[in-house]
């Protein structure tokens, strides 16, 4: 491990949250709790932490409200988890801007694993430098300096794995990219979701692209292609 993160465990179920706690600390995590959504909102207001771990179903305020208001603050990296493991609700959580999805029953060393990777993505992707870097296709004006999108001179929102996800294959206008590539380029060669997570950001990128959404092409059975046009 190259050092130790701040991590904010939120999950009404103390048993849980202790579990991850152990896992965490034994990998030389610093662990600071929440029991309910709007405690976690109340902590991120006064400390940054370098991933949330949060339980959906809570008293008070459930995680997705307790993420859409964390989101208004900063872009801290978030796991989601939940009991209940339906695409609407992982659709619905990806829309809010989350990194992951675990069901429950999980494993903790499987998380453990998957906050290592969505850490050092997340750091990986926040390298700044002196020169703005701008891609430009017509309309559409990815700033991948800023990580700022603009349609037809409007800013739109993009969660931060949309955003990875569009930038990447936009470096990549007119290059067929294989689903795997796609997900060990975005998602790191230590990702542990599955495609269907890949399909879901797809989706969602292109709502939010809307008449630009056409540069990204499926290839059926290879993956997809960003198109200039």
């Amino acid at each position: 491990m190259d050092r130790s993160y701040e991590i904010l465990v939120v999950d009404d179920e103390k048993l849980i949250r202790d579990l991850i706690k152990k896992y965490a600390q034994f990998e030389g995590h610093r662990v600071t709790e929440a029991g309910d959504g709007m405690t976690a909102v109340d902590i991120c207001r006064k400390k940054d932490f370098d991933i949330i771990i949060m339980d959906v179903m809570m008293p008070e305020l459930d995680g997705f409200s307790a993420s859409r208001e964390i989101r208004k603050m900063n872009n801290t990296p978030i796991i989601m988890l939940s009991a209940r493991g339906e695409e609407y609700d992982k659709i619905h959580g990806f829309e809010i801007g989350i990194d992951d999805y675990m069901v429950k029953p999980f494993s903790p060393k499987e998380l453990m694993l998957r906050v290592n990777a969505i850490i050092r993505r997340s750091e990986a992707g926040s390298g700044g430098g002196e020169k703005r870097e701008e891609l430009k296709f017509g309309g559409l004006v990815i700033d991948l300096t800023a990580r700022i999108v603009h349609i037809d001179d409007k800013r739109i929102d993009l969660s931060p794995k949309e955003f990875d996800l569009l930038s990447f294959l936009a470096r990549n206008k007119d290059v067929a990219l294989t689903r795997e590539k796609i997900i060990c380029e975005v998602w790191g060669y230590d990702f542990y979701g599955d495609d269907r997570t890949l399909d879901t950001h797809i989706k969602l990128l292109r709502k939010n692209l809307g008449d630009y959404a056409s540069h990204i092409v499926t290839l059926r059975g290879v993956g997809y292609r960003f198109e200039e046009k």
